[in-house]
């Protein structure tokens, strides 16, 4: 996948605090990160929720549709969520 290989968005945690999240393809699987404040050091999540497989997802998507990932990533994505969250809606 080469140098697109990270994707990073902001959102809040469900107690309302501000937080950057960014996730790294390594190998055959996605790693996520976050920090509270642009300064504070980035926190490996080792369970990530669905809310932020989701948000890969879509950005990946994005991707897919700029020409600059492949269409299995998005299948890899969906399968990934679906042995996690097997009650989500895709």
């Amino acid at each position: 996948m080469g140098a697109k290989a990270e994707i990073s968005w902001k959102g809040q945690t469900a107690e309302g605090l501000k937080r950057e999240v960014y996730a790294q393809h390594v190998g055959n699987r996605w790693l996520f990160y976050e920090r509270e404040k642009r300064f504070d050091v980035w926190q490996e999540v080792t369970e990530p929720p669905l809310e932020d497989w989701i948000e890969l997802l879509d950005a990946v998507r994005r991707r897919i549709n700029r020409r600059l990932l492949r269409p299995e990533e998005e299948k890899n994505i969906m399968k990934a969520i679906r042995e996690r969250f097997p009650e989500a809606e895709l």
